[in-house]
């Protein structure tokens, strides 16, 4: 399968600092965040889309790795990448660049697909699986 990434691009703000001017450690997850559900738009579907089928997708596993720091008015891109085609989980790779192209950070999180009311593992959704295949196919 080719590698599946996307890139988003966002500038860092006041009150994602500290005092030092650097982007807070606590505010990448939600980079992340930003990152996976811009990933799954640009294949096209949307996380409020997989709610709306009954499916959502918690977080069970987070690991960043902190190189560099992001500063206050940067340009920040989030790369996100599909690290396999998903089963019951998914599982993302991330590298979090600043403008000078510079490595400022990596993380992986693992997701899995549940249930909405039983909150119970599903396998992922056929409409995504297809996408996917789709898109690594371009």
């Amino acid at each position: 399968m080719k590698e599946l990434y996307f890139d988003y691009v966002l500038r860092t703000r006041y009150a994602e600092t500290d005092q030092m001017g650097v982007v807070y450690y606590g505010n990448y997850p939600q980079y992340l965040e930003l990152g996976r559900v811009e990933w799954l738009r640009s294949i096209g579907f949307t996380y409020k889309a997989m709610e709306e089928e009954g499916i959502m997708m918690p977080v069970v596993s987070l690991q960043i790795q902190y190189k560099k720091p992001a500063l206050y008015d940067e340009l920040i891109t989030i790369r996100t990448k599909l690290k396999e085609l998903p089963s019951t989980k998914i599982e993302f790779n991330y590298e979090i660049l600043n403008e000078k192209g510079e490595l400022l950070s990596t993380a992986n999180t693992v997701l899995v697909f549940v249930d909405a009311k039983t909150f119970r593992p599903v396998r992922c959704p056929e409409k995504v699986l297809k996408l996917i295949k789709a898109k690594s196919e371009e």
